[in-house]
């Protein structure tokens, strides 16, 4: 199959399976508009009275760049330049790190008043920043100052792979020999829910040119890797994988506790998947193991979508998925990639699943969200 990138064309999945194009454009209007500007109870984007607004993580009530860089793909997507300008002024003035080995790099999480709660990067949210930059730079121009956004992406990801060249100018967020993006900067392990090579593919048109042959040898290196991190019977990731594509096993004292199994991370993996075969469709490894995902729940767990697993599919007992939601989001955006016989039911759940409402609603409806666009044709190469 040749990718979206190469023919323009956008798969609308809703509309091949009967839906009106009333119906899909009514309902990521309605998704948009209850996650930026719903009840108290409903929305967790706040504009603030300094033209700045940010993304509430509502299951932690603070900021993280993850979902500040969700919102401004968001809104690029949906063409809505006041919000992502907002964001992204946000992101700078607080977020970002001007000072120490970090300097270049956003801090993690924020409170809501803008006080840094850390002062170390997530590799997640500066990815998707530059992106977000990039496709705002195409879609709108670029401005002036942090609304230079080309420039702002070509000077994040300069410092993603440059830092450490020198001493004492902290580290970059892809190992420099292996090219896989890390968990974070001062580790020598990944996240398998980290990997966009559809974006890495981008970068390797739009960065620096002097690096974009390493974001071309990243996108590659990150479709290999996800066949090691992907179990070969489930299709499941686990949150953290080691460069071999082994879960990493972690001490309970760290990162807030497990990540060798199949929980809320890892979930971003088929949708990841999904929207990688949608844009370049150059890996068809990707639809088999989109297939597994989508066998997994639909047969293997009879349509259970709450459960945690081992990636080899063994349920932990006693323990429930914080993000149900995010798993039917995820595994019908799989259905870019999957030909099986489940990606239609897939994609019907989704249909028919609401939005969370509630204090975990963030990351379910982030997700949520990121589904309905390219399930309908939406999330596109700006």
């Amino acid at each position: 199959m040749k990718g979206s990138f190469y023919t323009g064309k956008y798969r609308n999945v809703f509309a091949e399976l009967g839906y009106s194009q009333e119906e899909i454009e009514h309902k990521i209007q309605d998704a948009f508009q209850t996650i930026f500007y719903g009840s108290e109870e409903e929305r967790f984007y706040h504009p603030t009275e300094d033209g700045m607004g940010y993304m509430e993580d509502t299951g932690n009530h603070d900021v993280r760049t993850e979902g500040m860089s969700y919102g401004m793909m968001m809104c690029v997507q949906m063409n809505r330049k006041e919000e992502f300008d907002r964001i992204w002024k946000w992101s700078k003035t607080h977020m970002y790190m001007t000072e120490g080995e970090n300097a270049g790099y956003f801090a993690w999480s924020c409170q809501t008043n803008g006080e840094k709660n850390a002062w170390g990067p997530a590799p997640d949210g500066e990815e998707y920043y530059a992106m977000a930059l990039f496709f705002a730079s195409h879609r709108w121009g670029d401005g002036e100052g942090i609304f230079n956004y080309s420039q702002e992406a070509r000077n994040l990801l300069h410092d993603c792979v440059h830092k450490g060249e020198n001493p004492g100018t902290g580290q970059p967020m892809w190992d420099p020999q292996n090219k896989l993006i890390r968990f974070i900067t001062n580790c020598d392990f990944s996240d398998p829910s980290y990997h966009l090579p559809h974006f890495y593919d981008l970068f390797g048109l739009w960065a620096n040119e002097e690096d974009r042959a390493f974001w071309k040898e990243a996108a590659q290196a990150s479709r290999e890797y996800l066949h090691r991190a992907c179990h070969p019977v489930t299709g499941l990731s686990a949150e953290y994988a080691n460069y071999d594509g082994s879960p990493r096993i972690t001490p309970p004292e760290q990162f807030g506790g497990r990540h060798d199994w199949f929980y809320s991370d890892a979930y971003r993996t088929a949708a990841n998947i999904g929207m990688d075969y949608s844009w370049f469709g150059v890996d068809e490894w990707q639809c088999e193991n989109a297939d597994k995902i989508q066998r997994f729940f639909c047969e293997t767990e009879g349509g259970r979508t709450d459960g945690v697993y081992l990636i080899d599919g063994t349920p932990v007992e006693n323990i429930k998925a914080l993000h149900p939601v995010a798993i039917v989001a995820t595994n019908a955006e799989a259905s870019l990639a999957a030909r099986g016989p489940y990606a239609e039911e897939c994609v019907r759940k989704f249909w028919n699943t609401p939005l969370r409402t509630g204090d975990r609603r963030y990351y379910d409806n982030c997700l949520y969200f990121f589904a309905l666009l390219a399930l309908s044709g939406n999330y596109r190469v700006w």
